[in-house]
């Protein structure tokens, strides 16, 4: 039996592990779906886009229309606020808007797959949809007459022009539509503000709708590799977990959409789709996305951690990005406990990216270009983490060895402790990005790599160095 066959099943049986019994079949068996799956699992790093009317404002995505006691909007009237936001489509036009100089500056950062906000909570579609009006391409938009209007498509193609893998975000719950924030009720949280139970033709239109939207952004775009779904409160009540009852509100209703009813269709368009319900454990739930955070170790189920390059998903004009440094530590981080990273900027309104955001993806492609054999394509290994090192392995038998430079550090220490590996050929051993090599040696104690003064005074990277130890 073949390591990518076996590869297979421990997906199949980490899935049954970590989901609960609670449906008729709950965890993917498709082997068409697990080869998908264990084909992402190989890309590594992602990058994602919140965008929409709401950057002109620099405001947080969608959620200042919500009603909930968190969220601030500076003392405004609430009704008069989310009127004035609604109308943002009428100003909106991005003009400067290039998705092949984000697929190219993408590609150089050594990104593999693109997942863009086709919709968010607010209802806005930044696609052509022919389902509401509430659309980048309607006539109330400024931007409609634009050839490149439908926003979408064009980074569709230009993402697919440079061989990335094209995922699609769409949030479940649609704050604009009428049949799910009815106009005739208060909206006191972010779930429908009438009882389905109660209404079961209403919401069944809104059902209907949502089915519709799915299906327009699984047939209007080619190839599409990755529906990724947001809203985690839209689900069904046996999916419902101590962390998710919080999210239906004051009145815990249920919204079912029906997501074996959408993933029959969206796979019917699209064999061998991964379909992303966020936080809903079952077979829709390919894998999981813990966002904004790394977990402490290995898990046990394929994930991707999603997180804002920024402190905010969407555009906000003094926005703290990140360091270089640090984002290739999270990367490194996250691929040596077996997950993905899906790295989110918002671009501005006008459509262009920020500079410190250019600069980051920039700096991350030039170490990516030297050390991506560390990344691409590996699985963990034992021990995973310790302390300023991550390991991860290559399925031709290479251990790779990644030493986290601290920032603003030029030098790395003349000993590094590798407690916890095992198995490993001592001697010399390459160094990614110079000619000089280390040694590995072994003593009571465990395995250590001797740096030459030659390496620690001269760093073939500032961020991370990558040492290559033979299993």
């Amino acid at each position: 039996m073949t390591k990518k066959i076996l590869s297979f099943f421990f997906t199949l049986l980490f899935s049954a592990m970590f989901l609960p019994a609670q449906t008729e079949q709950d965890f993917e068996t498709d082997f068409q779906i697990l080869q998908k799956l264990e084909e992402w699992q190989d890309l590594k790093f992602g990058f994602m886009m919140h965008w929409g009317p709401y950057s002109q404002w620099g405001v947080v995505e969608s959620w200042s229309i919500c009603n909930e006691p968190w969220i601030s909007r500076n003392g405004a009237n609430y009704m008069d606020y989310v009127a004035r936001y609604k109308a943002l489509n009428s100003t909106f036009n991005p003009t400067k808007f290039n998705p092949e100089s984000w697929a190219e500056l993408a590609k150089q950062a050594g990104m593999k797959y693109v997942v863009f906000t086709t919709k968010h909570h607010d209802g806005f579609c930044m696609y052509n949809s022919k389902q509401t009006h509430y659309t980048i391409t309607d006539p109330s938009c400024p931007f409609s007459t634009n050839p490149k209007s439908d926003i979408t498509g064009e980074i569709v193609n230009a993402f697919k022009a440079k061989d990335f893998w094209i995922g699609l975000y769409f949030s479940k719950p649609d704050w604009n539509h009428s049949d799910y924030w009815a106009p005739e009720w208060a909206t006191p949280d972010r779930n429908v503000n009438y009882d389905p139970k109660m209404h079961p033709e209403r919401f069944q239109k809104y059902v209907d709708f949502t089915y519709k939207q799915i299906e327009e952004l699984m047939t209007q775009y080619g190839k599409v590799d990755i529906l990724w779904l947001d809203g985690g409160w839209v689900r069904p009540a046996w999916s419902l977990t101590e962390e998710s009852i919080p999210w239906l509100g004051c009145q815990g209703w249920i919204q079912d959409v029906d997501m074996p009813k959408i993933a029959r269709m969206a796979r019917r368009h699209q064999p061998a789709l991964l379909v992303v319900d966020r936080s809903v454990h079952g077979k829709y739930e390919n894998y999981r996305t813990p966002e904004q955070q790394v977990p402490d170790t290995l898990l046990p189920y394929p994930w991707e951690t999603c997180m804002s390059m920024g402190d905010s998903w969407s555009y906000v004009p003094d926005d703290k990005y990140k360091s270089t440094t640090k984002l290739i530590h999270l990367l490194v981080d996250i691929v040596a406990k077996g997950g993905n990273f899906l790295l989110n900027v918002g671009p501005a309104p006008d459509g262009s990216l920020h500079p410190d955001a250019i600069d980051r993806m920039q700096g991350i492609g030039a170490w990516m270009k030297v050390n991506s054999g560390a990344i691409y394509n590996t699985r963990p290994i034992y021990p995973y983490n310790f302390e300023n090192v991550r390991f991860t392995q290559n399925k031709t038998g290479e251990i790779n060895i990644i030493y986290l430079v601290e920032e603003g550090s030029n030098t790395l220490p003349a000993v590094i402790h590798l407690t916890g590996l095992t198995n490993a050929k001592t001697g010399s051993i390459a160094v990614k990005g110079c000619k000089t090599k280390a040694t590995l040696k072994k003593d009571e104690k465990g395995y250590y790599i001797e740096v030459p003064g030659a390496l620690r005074k001269n760093l073939p990277n500032e961020h991370a160095v990558v040492f290559e130890v033979r299993n």
